[in-house]
């Protein structure tokens, strides 16, 4: 347990230290070296562009970051009475009165609550994700790894410029790694050309894995499911996708596409407002 509350820790720090690292490196080295280029015009240039498109990408993957921490799924022990820390687990154990266990609820003993439609514990959030949060979690994923993608091809253009070389072909890039390490302890590659090359193969993992999670995220939304429930083998009422959807999106899905907003329209608030 000593382990999961440091990690809860130490990975929102990782990820707003690579958030800083990334955003840096594009406002102060990738987007102005762009700006070198004659050949296009003030207007239209490249770096504009990039610039425009990594903030968008930027202010949604942040913006769904601060609202997954802020839409913490709610503790339904204090609203049902159950008691506090142990005493919940026992409850929803079933272990304090046989059949006494909520249904589609799990006490998490890093955030101390019981959530609804509780998925799993997302340590570089700090966070549970569960049915109030879950849009918002799966827009930060899907954000962060168009971000990293974008850092990736603006990385790859700065280094093609800086170190004259050509990314055409397709081991160039897994190539690149070793011989950079070669050459850096070589003295012939200098200390940021490395750090920028380390952070290029960073984003790539960073953004397949983001990535990944988003699209197993959907599968998992369009069956009606959980991971917890899944993990557990808990069987689900079969609906239609459509339902699913609108349950973890709402009906104003296209603007929590574009800009990082508060899902309102939960399943789970609409049955307590009842």
């Amino acid at each position: 347990m000593l382990v999961l509350r440091l990690l809860n820790v130490v990975a929102p720090a990782y990820f707003l230290c690579i958030s800083l690292v990334t955003f840096v490196l594009q406002i102060f080295v990738f987007i102005p070296n762009m700006f070198r280029d004659p050949s296009t015009t003030p207007l239209f240039s490249p770096a504009l562009l990039h610039g425009a498109l990594f903030l968008f990408l930027s202010a949604n993957a942040l913006g769904n970051y601060v609202l997954v921490i802020q839409s913490s799924p709610e503790d339904l022990g204090k609203d049902l009475n159950l008691g506090k820390g142990a005493e919940v687990a026992d409850w929803l154990d079933g272990s304090k009165s046989p059949g006494s266990a909520l249904p589609s609820t799990h006490f998490c003993r890093l955030c101390a609550r019981v959530t609804q439609r509780h998925d799993h514990h997302c340590f570089f959030t700090g966070n549970c994700i569960g049915s109030r949060n879950m849009r918002n979690f799966i827009m930060f994923c899907l954000y962060t790894s168009l971000a990293c993608l974008h850092s990736l091809v603006a990385g790859m253009a700065y280094i093609s410029a800086t170190l004259s070389m050509s990314f055409a072909d397709p081991l160039a890039f897994l190539t690149l790694l070793p011989h950079a390490i070669s050459q850096f302890f070589s003295g012939a590659l200098l200390s940021s050309e490395m750090f920028v090359i380390l952070m290029l193969y960073l984003w790539l993992g960073i953004g397949l894995a983001c990535a990944g999670f988003c699209c197993h995220q959907m599968l998992l939304i369009l069956r009606g499911q959980t991971r917890y429930q899944v993990r557990k083998g808990m069987v689900v009422r079969a609906r239609p996708w459509r339902e699913n959807l609108q349950e973890v999106f709402g009906k104003k899905w296209l603007l929590g596409l574009l800009i990082p907003v508060q899902n309102v329209e939960s399943s789970y608030r609409r049955q307590k407002e009842k």
